[in-house]
């Protein structure tokens, strides 16, 4: 049996994901359609160019149009904040890489939400995974790439 992960998100994630699907669905679903009415006014199918690519782009819309509905329907709303004790989702989490000064704060959100540049890291990536359960005053170590990386956790909020 095919059992389906579940896809947390924060409050703000499943607005956004709103806001696409509302646009999506009432913007740029009628426009796509319009081009797609226009294309095929243009006579021979086989080699028009707006009509095959138009098509290609409805695809690809109705494609994340049904990506959106299921990540809504299965959506996990993460509590921020709800506990400060140790590193859960929803927590924000400040560390301090070993052997530098500036600390580095990331909120620990779903991979479906997870945005490193934006400081938004998925419970699922190494650094989430190291950071989950751990307390304020923990060492960590995460596998990167280009070798392993200590952070010291100083802030859990």
């Amino acid at each position: 049996m095919n059992e389906r992960q579940p896809i947390y998100l924060t409050a703000e994630g499943v607005e956004n994901l709103r806001q696409e699907l509302d646009h999506l669905t009432n913007v740029k679903r009628p426009a796509l359609a319009e081009r797609l009415h226009e294309a095929i006014q243009q006579g021979d199918l086989s080699e028009n160019a707006d009509y095959q690519i138009a098509k290609e782009e409805q695809g690809f819309l109705e494609g994340r149009i049904q990506q959106i509905e299921v990540m809504l329907r299965e959506a996990v709303i993460i509590q921020e904040d709800a506990s400060t004790d140790e590193v859960a989702l929803g927590s924000r989490v400040t560390v301090v890489e070993e052997g530098e000064e500036e600390p580095e704060t990331f909120l620990i959100v779903g991979a479906a939400e997870a945005d490193p540049i934006g400081g938004k890291v998925s419970n699922e990536s190494p650094m989430g995974l190291a950071l989950l359960g751990r307390r304020a005053g923990d060492t960590v170590t995460v596998q990167a790439p280009g070798g392993d990386i200590v952070f010291h956790i100083t802030v859990i909020k």
